[in-house]
């Protein structure tokens, strides 16, 4: 049975030497060495270096989301409501990945890296409960939309890229321009009542 301490104690060193060099030129016997366990034996947590690299991505940024998908049960707050909430979600992890880049040390192609990574984490762990929050509101008719998932997959892509802003560099108007754009066509494309999302683009 895997041992949890070896686990973190991999993702640990990995953690440690991304402070010291490029993903590229960290070494899967490099990480076993600064865990102080048998490279082998990180083939039995972690089927390559790619795999600790996103969980050490999941690991940083999974509070938020563990918050976000609880949501997705909670069937007596209504889905609009749920919606904000889990959008903050994720503009709260955003923000810790924001603060993470701020003070890594890590070059240019590595943070370009990490953030792609980080961005496939957060779209496909929060669609899911996004897609369930919409579908229970159409399905009380509280939200008016035929495509769930896609809803979903479109909102947290938009989100995430503008909250982290990394891909395309906006100015702190322009991504409130488009977070209000964003927060217009969604009132205005599934019924949502107007003024029900607009905390989102304000709150930064």
């Amino acid at each position: 049975m895997p041992d949890a301490g070896k686990s973190e104690k991999i993702l640990d060193a990995l953690q440690e030497l991304l402070e010291e060099k490029s993903i590229q030129n960290v070494s899967v016997s490099e990480i076993a060495s600064k865990a102080g366990i048998g490279k082998g034996s990180i083939y039995y947590y972690y089927p390559s270096k790619e795999a600790i690299v996103d969980a050490l991505i999941a690991r940083s940024y999974e509070q938020p989301l563990k918050t976000a998908k609880a949501l997705a049960s909670q069937t007596g707050v209504s889905s609009f409501t749920r919606m904000a909430m889990l959008f903050q979600a994720c503009q709260n992890s955003s923000a810790a990945f924001v603060k993470h880049k701020q003070n890594s040390s890590s070059g240019v192609e590595d943070m370009a890296f990490l953030h792609l990574k980080y961005l496939n984490f957060v779209i496909s762990e929060l669609k899911p409960a996004l897609t369930e929050i919409i579908s229970q509101g159409i399905a009380c008719g509280e939200i008016h939309f035929d495509y769930p998932a896609a809803l979903a997959e479109i909102a947290l892509i938009v989100l995430s890229v503008k909250m982290t802003n990394s891909l395309a560099p906006s100015t702190p108007e322009e991504v409130s321009d488009t977070l209000r754009g964003l927060i217009s066509l969604l009132e205005k494309g599934t019924g949502v009542p107007t003024g029900a999302l607009e905390y989102l683009s304000i709150r930064k």
